[in-house]
């Protein structure tokens, strides 16, 4: 069952709105051969139901029978304030296919729709749908995204833009902000219902303990540490990090005004909206640390069954504290991965934290610099190496470059073994605003070679693939400050 709970207060049965006269914008078939879906020449599904179903249009295609369509209500806090009863406002869920529940986003409007429209715009739909796909073959957890079908539909939002539905997988798309909702609500029989289903299908090592549902908390907590030390190695911004939009499985879902950064900005801001920075890049382990705690308050009902609530808040604050420590240690993980360094020594954290400033000082591309480490020699500090032009400030990099040198002597690992095992971390392309925005603009004069092209290219982010390097490449200067909003 696609969602655990049922009746009138947890969701609505309502069927997608249709689109339109759709056609295909952009269709995954590395994921459709995943979920055994038969494709054409063309890497499109062979039945052209698929069309139908992915578009609202229809409910059945092949054995696939999605027969109870639903929105799910929830509930958050939005830019740190608790903002009640959200919910589905445009993203309806099918059913399940293979392992994944499949959601279709910009469906139609629900009760949860809140003034919206219920539609999705062609523009944030190819960003969602290059982005899900280009942080799967990243390495990092996240939501999928099988396809994207257009409209010509009218939809205005801050011009007049025309209809799309992304299509969304995930083993489950459950929130904190549905945590929050039935705690809100004090509805401790559904709350039990939805913890009990999460120990059941997606984390049966807690099951066991005598004390589960605090042991939910803490692996909930330890994967959602692990994904945003993802983030942070390489250079993502999600852009929105509410309650409402942070999985309790640890993955990265809702990509609204998500970024990566070009070049490297401790304070960098994604999302024009986001005025204060609230949800700046160095920002994101805080803010998912503040969310673990909306988390932990959720989960209070739970624990009071068993204890009083003095008990039950003390260990949630107990796990709670564990995150800081957690974080660091999957950032620095990730980070010495980055340069290579396969051993633990003390001096790695200030190592790394240096070189950061002084990528920072420098405004050098984050991606770029970190894959270019695999040209340093272990003994050679000369100025003849290709990173170091990236550095306006040359003599702070040779500084710092002697300690990281210095720093390789204590590896037991050859030159090559090191470089190789770099350009398998650090990837050569990313899903660059620049090169996102392109593929927009041609896909609006209904010409979607492009989202395919980009789609194929970031599929594997760590080939060299000599013939497309031009994605590879930093934005040019005009195109470095596209400016992205909620506005989807």
């Amino acid at each position: 069952m696609a969602f655990p709970l049922q009746g009138d207060d947890t969701c609505q049965s309502i069927a997608p709105t249709p689109l339109p006269e759709p056609y295909w914008v952009g269709f995954s078939s590395v994921l459709g051969q995943e979920l055994s879906i038969p494709l054409n020449d063309t890497g499109l599904p062979s039945d052209p139901r698929w069309l139908s179903v992915l578009s609202g249009n229809a409910l059945e295609v092949e054995e696939h029978h999605f027969s109870n369509p639903i929105a799910t209500a929830y509930s958050g806090h939005q830019f740190g304030i608790w903002a009640g009863q959200l919910g589905d406002g445009r993203a309806i869920l099918l059913g399940d296919i293979g392992p994944y529940e499949i959601q279709l986003k910009g469906s139609g409007i629900t009760r949860y729709s809140r003034m919206g429209d219920g539609r999705a715009v062609l523009r944030s739909s190819i960003r969602e749908f290059l982005g899900s796909e280009a942080m799967y073959a990243l390495g990092i957890p996240t939501s999928r995204a099988l396809a994207v079908t257009g409209s010509k539909k009218p939809v205005m939002r801050e011009t007049l833009e025309t209809a799309a539905v992304c299509t969304r997988l995930a083993p489950s798309f459950l929130r904190i902000g549905h945590f929050e909702h039935y705690a809100a609500a004090r509805q401790t029989e559904l709350l039990t219902q939805l913890a009990d289903y999460l120990l059941d299908k997606h984390y049966e090592e807690c099951k066991d303990s005598d004390d589960a549902y605090l042991e939910l908390f803490k692996s909930i907590s330890y994967r959602s540490a692990e994904l945003v030390a993802h983030w942070q190695a390489v250079g993502f911004c999600h852009g929105v990090l509410n309650s409402d939009n942070i999985s309790v499985l640890g993955l990265t879902i809702d990509y609204g005004p998500f970024g990566m950064m070009d070049r490297f900005q401790m304070d960098h801001i994604c999302n024009h909206s986001d005025s204060q920075g609230r949800y700046a890049y160095h920002r994101q382990p805080q803010i998912m640390h503040w969310n673990m705690a909306c988390l932990a308050g959720g989960m209070l009902p739970l624990l009071e069954k068993t204890d009083s609530t003095e008990v039950a808040q003390q260990k949630l604050q107990t796990a709670l504290e564990q995150f800081p420590t957690q974080y660091r240690q999957a950032w620095l993980k990730r980070f010495r991965a980055k340069l290579g360094l396969h051993e633990e020594h003390p001096n790695d954290f200030p190592l790394i934290e240096n070189l950061l400033q002084l990528m920072h000082q420098n405004r050098v591309d984050f991606t770029t610099t970190f894959r270019l480490f695999a040209e340093v020699q272990s003994m050679a500090n000369d100025q003849s190496n290709p990173l170091r032009d990236h550095f306006i400030d040359r003599q702070a990099f040779d500084v710092w470059m002697q300690s990281y040198l210095d720093r390789l002597k204590l590896e037991h690992s050859s030159d090559l073994v090191r470089q190789s095992a770099i350009l398998k971390t650090n990837p050569k392309f990313i899903l660059r605003n620049y090169l996102a925005q392109h593929a927009i603009e041609l896909a609006q004069q209904d010409d979607f070679s492009e989202v395919q092209k980009l789609l194929h290219i970031l599929e594997n982010p760590y080939a060299e693939q000599s013939e497309f390097e031009a994605y590879a490449a930093p934005p040019p200067k005009e195109l470095e400050d596209i400016v992205l909003s909620c506005s989807s």
